[in-house]
């Protein structure tokens, strides 16, 4: 019943907003505290990624985020409509008050496009960074959120441990209540946010991350840029990513030792920054391996691409990780991939189809896997074919839009079959209370002309 109510009421929209005979299906606000060229993590790209795809498919995409550095207050991005905000010049004590303030200026800023260029037609908000924005839009403009939680507090920290932990992990609680739908980017999460927040199963949507199927088009290996990482005759072993713990760097360097006693000729790449960088670099120097590990820093999206075509074999040895695009960006060039059996890498990689696992937290067991590869090239040729098709059957953004887009019509349908669900009691409970009315204003009357009759 609910579905063909879904179905009906999105049919009946999609003819109001009909314009010159083309379709503009959706008006979609796309709250993020990140997007190109700001990139803190991986929900930067999904938010970039996703709404160009949503434009090509004919919606109206507007991103309202934060503006870093010295990057335009508008930008029309091949056309979506990004807006950036400054946070106030009033120091704040902590990233807390740093974020709610942000969300201050994002709720001005879009309520000046809403009352400039009218109302949306979904939310959709991107991790608790956001929640308190998303949440005040909705219910000023009555506008339904769709919100996607990308990772939780309680997941990156093996549960709540402080008042700061418990306020976010707090804050995703109440964006997951206040959204009329959820997405998650893994069946993992799914069973995760559904037992942490204690969510309708059927409100939980399992819609994954996507990579841009021509990151990789035209490029090649370059000699000359591998040479300032490594020897010619060295296999690379790459890491990319942020070096945080839950990323479990420690545990693939732990992993060296063993590896090189199998195969001297490797190098260990870890490419990215974060604030386990300095225990990081200790750690290497206490093993004695300092001319085995190279820590490259931050590099920017070119050199990542270069890196990837430079390495053989990519390694993503997370104790927690909800998704992993990292991991598809290595399928998809091509590089073996090895990862851990947790979250959604569980999910990308089958074991000795698609690139081999590990077991979380182990290092042997890492190291077993990656010698695996380096020994048996035609094990690391199968895996990577194999990877390269399931990445661009299973997650290529036309899919993954058309998924989102669904779970949009569903939020917005059932909205509107709760406001007129309202409705209806308003208006029967007005009907059930006339006649009442009347019964009283009828006894009154016969008692008022009987008080008056022998006036």
């Amino acid at each position: 019943m609910l579905y063909r109510i879904l179905k009906r009421k999105t049919k009946e929209k999609q003819k109001k907003i009909r314009k010159k005979g083309a379709l503009i299906s959706m008006k979609i606000l796309m709250l993020t505290w990140e997007y190109p060229p700001r990139i803190v993590g991986g929900i930067a790209r999904v938010v970039h990624d996703l709404s160009k795809r949503m434009i090509k498919d004919g919606h109206d995409v507007t991103v309202v985020t934060y503006r870093d550095g010295d990057t335009p207050y508008f930008e029309n991005d091949k056309g979506v409509k990004v807006y950036r905000v400054d946070n106030y010049n009033i120091r704040p004590n902590n990233f807390i008050e740093w974020i709610m303030q942000l969300n201050f200026n994002m709720v001005e800023k879009a309520s000046e496009i809403i009352n400039k260029e009218g109302n949306f037609d979904v939310i959709h908000a991107h991790d608790w960074l956001v929640a308190n924005s998303a949440k005040t839009l909705k219910h000023a403009y009555n506008i339904p959120i769709v919100a996607t939680i990308h990772a939780t507090e309680s997941g990156r920290n093996s549960g709540i441990h402080d008042e700061t932990q418990r306020y976010i992990n707090d804050t995703e609680w109440m964006l997951t209540y206040e959204a009329t739908e959820v997405i998650v980017n893994s069946n993992f999460m799914k069973g995760h946010i559904q037992g942490l927040f204690g969510l309708p199963f059927d409100k939980i949507n399992v819609v994954p991350n996507g990579i841009n199927l021509t990151n990789f088009n035209g490029i090649e290996r370059d000699y000359e840029f591998r040479r300032q990482y490594a020897l010619d005759n060295e296999k690379i072993i790459l890491y990319v990513g942020r070096l945080v713990y839950e990323k479990g760097i420690q545990h693939l360097i732990s992993s060296m030792p063993k590896i090189l006693n199998g195969y001297n000729d490797a190098k260990l790449i870890i490419a990215g920054k974060g604030g386990m960088i300095d225990e990081l670099k200790a750690q290497v120097k206490a093993m004695n391996i300092e001319n085995k590990v190279y820590f490259t820093g931050y590099l920017n999206s070119k050199q990542v691409q270069k890196m990837y075509k430079c390495a053989d074999i990519a390694v993503f040895p997370s104790t927690y990780e909800p998704f992993g695009i990292v991991a598809l960006e290595a399928m998809l060039a091509g590089v073996p991939t090895v990862v851990s059996d947790v979250g959604g890498l569980n999910e990308i990689v089958d074991h000795g189809i698609t690139g081999m696992k590990s077991y979380a937290g182990n290092s042997n067991s890492i190291a077993d896997s990656i010698l695996s590869l380096l020994y048996d090239h035609q094990l690391a040729n199968t895996v990577s074919k194999n990877a390269k098709a399931k990445v661009k059957e299973l997650y290529n953004w036309n899919k993954i839009a058309q998924d989102t887009h669904f779970t949009y019509q569903k939020a917005i349908c059932q909205t509107m079959a709760e406001r007129q669900a309202n409705q209806i009691v308003q208006e029967n409970a007005e009907k059930a209370r006339r006649p009442k009315n009347t019964d009283t204003e009828i006894t009154n009357l016969l008692a008022f002309k009987k008080k008056h009759a022998y006036a």
